[in-house]
């Protein structure tokens, strides 16, 4: 399992490749008209030595707005914002093209060349290759075909034409021009083939994950399912109902992940469990990781329905108070509920990756020496950080021992709860899901303690002790607050983790007030209360490890294969501006 989790950070650290594009295809259509405008005043003031362009402008411009809506026609999923996001870059690459040769010119004491106007064509030509091909669903064989239709558009009429043919035929531009041509669809052919044998298409992977990103993620999942194998995995509740039978509550403990990404799969698992027990629970983060997740809506549907098929284990009204163990950076806080224990870990304000499997081995088994019988534990998931370390995981290990060890000798006591959340709050914020937060406020030996929960994906550093520190200003014990680790993004976020973590957007202050007034609510509603240990188990396909594995290695071969064509290419075009 620490294979997977290595890929799944590998993945991640590679998602800002994704932020290459601009935010919105506005900038991409303003900014390519510009960079046409700049294509044009540079090419008579720099190479033709006239100020006879003003004429010029409107027709470049024209035709390559008209020619960026032809070239939705050719695309796979007829995309507009992507047309000109391409259209964008290989402006700029004749831009820089032409500026190049200016240079040059000066550097090197020689007289300014028609050539790299041409180049600057050629080279646009290129980047269309590249693009069209591993993002746009362009065969070699089309794109090839349509690949000069946009540049030799505007050189048209961009280019008196009395010059065209004697620009067009130079065979130095025509050497140079195709050379580029070729590497580009070399590039394009061998990394399209960088995840084989595991993976027959990178293309197409990064199609289907891009066309995701707009909410087309039916081709995602259907990838993600072929590739998943069926499993057994387990959900464990601690459901807690009133005296009067009319309140209920539940802290589940689903052995998925969420994940693998929004929209995709899992991802909104959290919230939909939640919804499915009536906004009444707090979904939990087990010890799992993406090799967990759930590849498709009609695995998540089929999972959901089959979680209200849970079998009672143990029922009780007493429990013991709760028990905080600290050693170094790692906490533990465990309750005891008849022999069967919830532990939360954290190493909150430090932080760290999901905690590996093999912790939750180790501590289900010391806890099985102690005859307990099943053992909860929960991933607090709220501070950020990278993998945990060797020394953290022994600490928490050892943490997690000693809360076992003393919630043996505690004394039970009935129980009473209280439990609100803010669905009729307005909590909405860029970096908390559709689950809002939630407040539950255990009495136990007339001391009463609260846990909160909130569906976001993880807690800025810090943020967790400034809200604890709130609460015990106004007499209140807050143990542990929790995050569900939802995939859902109320908004893309434009930033390397491709997500807000809770606290980033809305700051520990605004959090603090709203955790206070659901607890409050909470308190209010405090009565007594019998427990249930509910279990379930159902068969459901599962990603696995491979397919992570398999997108990690085409990733690393594709960027591998990037660094050296593009440095074979720098250096082949640096020879050109000696000529």
């Amino acid at each position: 399992m620490q294979k997977a989790s290595d890929d799944v950070s590998n993945i991640h650290n590679r998602f800002s490749l994704t932020l290459i594009n601009p935010s919105s295809h506005y900038f991409s259509l303003v900014g390519s008209l510009i960079t046409a405008v700049v294509i044009t005043v540079t090419t008579y003031l720099g190479y033709l030595g006239s100020e006879d362009f003003l004429f010029r402008i409107p027709l470049v411009i024209l035709v390559l707005a008209i020619t960026q809506l032809l070239d939705t026609r050719f695309t796979k999923k007829k995309e507009y914002s992507k047309v000109l996001h391409v259209s964008l870059f290989a402006n700029l690459l004749w831009v820089a093209t032409l500026l190049m040769g200016l240079l040059a010119s000066v550097v090197l004491s020689k007289e300014t060349s028609l050539f790299f106007i041409t180049l600057g064509m050629f080279l646009f030509a290129s980047i269309r290759i590249g693009v069209f091909t591993t993002t746009l669903g362009v065969s070699i064989k089309k794109i090839w075909a349509i690949c000069l239709i946009q540049p030799l558009a505007m050189f048209l009429v961009l280019i008196p034409q009395d010059m065209w043919i004697p620009m067009l035929t130079n065979p130095l531009s025509l050497g140079y021009g195709i050379t580029f041509l070729i590497i580009a669809s070399a590039w394009s052919l061998l990394t399209d083939k960088a995840g084989r044998p595991g993976m027959h298409s990178t293309h197409k992977t990064i199609q289907a994950y891009l066309a995701s990103q707009g909410n087309d993620f039916t081709e995602a999942e259907m990838m993600m399912e072929e590739r998943s194998s069926e499993t057994k995995v387990s959900t464990s509740q601690i459901r807690l109902l009133s005296s009067n039978g009319n309140t209920e509550f539940r802290m589940i403990l689903p052995e998925i992940h969420p994940g693998p990404y929004h929209p995709v799969g899992g991802s909104n698992i959290p919230y939909l469990i939640y919804k499915n027990f009536n906004s009444s629970a707090m979904v939990l983060h087990s010890i799992s990781d993406h090799s967990l997740n759930l590849p498709s809506k009609n695995e998540v549907n089929y999972y959901l329905e089959n979680l209200r098929n849970s079998e009672v284990k143990e029922e009780g009204i007493v429990c013991t108070e709760p028990v905080t163990v600290q050693i170094n950076k790692a906490r533990v806080a465990g309750l005891l509920f008849g022999k069967n224990p919830l532990l939360f870990l954290s190493l909150s304000p430090h932080g760290m990756e999901d905690i590996p499997c093999y912790m939750k081995t180790e501590i289900e088994q010391y806890a099985k020496n102690r005859d307990y019988i099943r053992t909860m534990i929960v991933d607090s998931h709220n501070a950020m950080g990278s993998e945990i370390s060797k020394e953290d995981g022994e600490d928490m290990l050892n943490a997690a021992k000693s809360c076992l060890d003393s919630l043996i000798t505690k004394e039970n006591y009935p129980i009473e709860f209280g439990y609100a959340n803010s669905d009729d709050m307005d909590v909405w914020s860029e970096d908390l899901g559709m689950g809002g937060l939630g407040i539950i406020c255990l009495k136990i030996n007339n001391k009463k303690y609260f846990i909160g929960w909130a569906d976001a994906n993880n807690m800025e550093n810090g943020v967790r002790e400034k809200i604890v520190e709130n609460f015990a200003k106004r007499d209140y014990n807050l143990l542990e607050i929790c995050t569900s680790d939802t995939h859902y993004a109320p908004v893309k976020a434009r930033n390397r983790n491709g997500y807000y973590q809770l606290g980033l957007v809305t700051g520990s202050e605004k959090l603090s007030k709203w955790f206070l007034n659901i607890a409050k609510n909470a308190e209010t509603k405090t009565t007594s209360a019998k427990y249930e240990i509910l279990e379930n188990q159902v068969d459901v396909k599962i990603m696995g490890q491979g397919i992570f594995e398999d997108f990690s290695k085409a990733l690393d071969n594709s960027l591998k294969l990037s660094k050296g064509f593009m440095i074979g290419a720098v250096c082949f075009f640096i020879t050109s501006l000696f000529l």
